[in-house]
């Protein structure tokens, strides 16, 4: 893990983003977490930025107000953030969400782990492929 990188995390679940960001704090140190419970917030911050984007945006499907595939539309309509890998990360299952997200413009699809050793070998498997996504 060469470079310091930038997720960014859009889930509405505080459990689930603090399990998350203490996950990717034992498997890297360097690399920063910003967390943003909705899809709305994020997209106002991410389209006021015009440098320090994230390398990463994990994102939630199920979440109230704009869900994550009208996020995940909204994210790679913009010419400024559509190259960013989107990683979906969510309970929900099944190929049907994997194509339907992968259409859309997902890098990868990730239901959420259940063990925490599990989420830290994801986050492993995400850092050290960034070229893959």
């Amino acid at each position: 893990m060469s470079s310091p990188k930038t997720i960014l995390i859009i889930d509405d679940d505080a459990d689930d983003i603090s399990i998350f960001i203490e996950a990717l704090s034992e498997v890297d140190t360097h690399t920063r977490c910003i967390a943003i419970d909705n899809c709305e917030e994020a997209l106002k911050v991410l389209q006021k930025k015009n440098d320090d984007l994230p390398h990463y945006i994990f994102l939630d499907l199920n979440m109230p107000r704009m869900n994550g595939k009208e996020c995940l539309k909204e994210l790679k309509k913009n010419s400024q953030l559509k190259h960013i890998p989107v990683i979906i990360y969510s309970t929900a299952k099944g190929d049907d969400e994997f194509e339907e997200t992968r259409k859309l413009g997902a890098a990868h699809f990730v239901t959420k782990p259940s063990k925490f050793s599990e989420l830290k070998q994801m986050l492993r498997y995400v850092l050290l492929r960034k070229s893959e996504f």
